[in-house]
This record gives C-alpha cells, sequence and structure tokens, in this order.
C-alpha cells in the first residue's frame, strides 16, 4: 500500500516514513502543503498521514480541497493542535481520524491500519485457493500457515491481490510499491514477481503475465 506522508519536521518525517517503510509500506514524503495538494491530485494513494501546520498551504485547507474533489482516501491528521476544537474541526472538514504530538508509532501504526481496514469494507480478507491475505494485519497465510515475506515482496501481492483476476500494470505496481526517494527503475519488479511465483508455488494462487498488460493473480488451475 502506498502512504502519502506530509510533514514539515524533519526528523519526525524520517523517523515515520522509516518505520512505515520497514513493515511494507511505500511512503512518498513532502513537507509542504501546496506540494502535497500537488501529489494528491496526481498520484495514487491508500492513505495520508497529515500535520496542520505546513508552509505552502495548512493542512486543514489541504484537507478541504481533497475531500471537495470527491476523494475518499482515509486521511489520519497528527499535529500538536490539541484543543477539543482543533479537533473537531479537523473531523468536520473530513479527517477519518485525529492524533496529537508526541505520539507512539505504534499507535500511529494501529491507527492507520484501522483506517484501511475500514476504507477496505466489512470483509477485510482475501481468498485465493489456499491463499489467504488479512488486509488489516497485512498477514499472507498458506492453509493458515504464515507466508514469510519481504516487505516488498508483501507489497507486490497485497497490490496483486487487490485486483485478483485483472492485470496490473508494471508501471502501476511500481509506483505502489516504491516511493519517489528511492533509487529504482519499473524492471526491479520482475524481480520481486519471480520471487513470489516461487513462493506461492502450491498455495493455489498463482501470478500469470498477461503479455502487453501486466501481470495477474489468480486461482490455479487444478
Amino acid at each position: 500500500m502506498k502512504i502519502l506522508l506530509v510533514e514539515d519536521h524533519p526528523e519526525l518525517s524520517e523517523w515515520v516514513a522509516k518505520s512505515l517503510r520497514q513493515v511494507g509500506y511505500a511512503v512518498d514524503v513532502t513537507d509542504r502543503g501546496d506540494h502535497a495538494e500537488h501529489l494528491l491530485l496526481t498520484g495514487d494513494y491508500d492513505g495520508v498521514l497529515l500535520d496542520l501546520s505546513l508552509p505552502g498551504k495548512d493542512g486543514l485547507e489541504v484537507l478541504r480541497s481533497l475531500r471537495a474533489r470527491g476523494s475518499h482516501v482515509p486521511v489520519l491528521i497528527f499535529t500538536a493542535r490539541s484543543s477539543v476544537d482543533e479537533r473537531i474541526k479537523g473531523l468536520n472538514q473530513g479527517a477519518d481520524d485525529y492524533l496529537t504530538k508526541p505520539f507512539e508509532l505504534a499507535e500511529l501504526e494501529a491507527r492507520l491500519k484501522a483506517l484501511l481496514r475500514r476504507s477496505a469494507g466489512q470483509n477485510p480478507r482475501i481468498q485465493l485457493g489456499d491463499l489467504s491475505f488479512d488486509l488489516v494485519s497485512r498477514m499472507p497465510c498458506v492453509r493458515g500457515v504464515p507466508l514469510s515475506l519481504t516487505p516488498r515482496e508483501l507489497a507486490v501481492l497485497e497490490a496483486l491481490l487487490s485486483r485478483v483476476g485483472r492485470p496490473v500494470a508494471r508501471d502501476s505496481l511500481f509506483e505502489k510499491i516504491f516511493s519517489m526517494e528511492q533509487d529504482a527503475r519499473p524492471e526491479a519488479i520482475e524481480i520481486y514477481v519471480h520471487r513470489l511465483r516461487k513462493k506461492l508455488e502450491g498455495s493455489g494462487a498463482q501470478i500469470t503475465t498477461v503479455r502487453g498488460l501486466g501481470y495477474m493473480v489468480k486461482e490455479a488451475a487444478h
């Protein structure tokens, strides 16, 4: 899943981004509200972590514009503005949750998972053959046994499972898995797809190449 982190405190931003990447999220980072608005107009994100006191454009203005465009991407505000009035204002502008600074990273991750679960609907589990994937815990299992994947392998599987039976373009996978700061090329996706194919052997799920369209995960033929 791809997250946009909007925070103008360099150390906090680096700390949060590093931690989220370690558990398999792709994270784009910006420290300005106007830049965040541009990224939200041009990019595809599964969630937004948004500070309010930002240069360029206030976080509430960014949120207001996002909702005015009809976007339902989950937004978690995290800010030093801790008064009840500020929380109400943020929630009324369309925020899905509100976390005040300072916070524990574990709580931030838990709240982010909760937002993504709610956006996934009432059935946060995907079943494909003997492979099951919990959208909340982001845990893939084969016949109940956890499947050991690296963070990027997990991100590829998650992106493919979000479109079971439909092809996902290589460039789209690349955008979902790598953040803007990472030095990588779209061809790197082929490496992770190859590794995933081997790890999914015997699971009842398989990744196929759809010529000219990308990759697709589907139930393996018996």
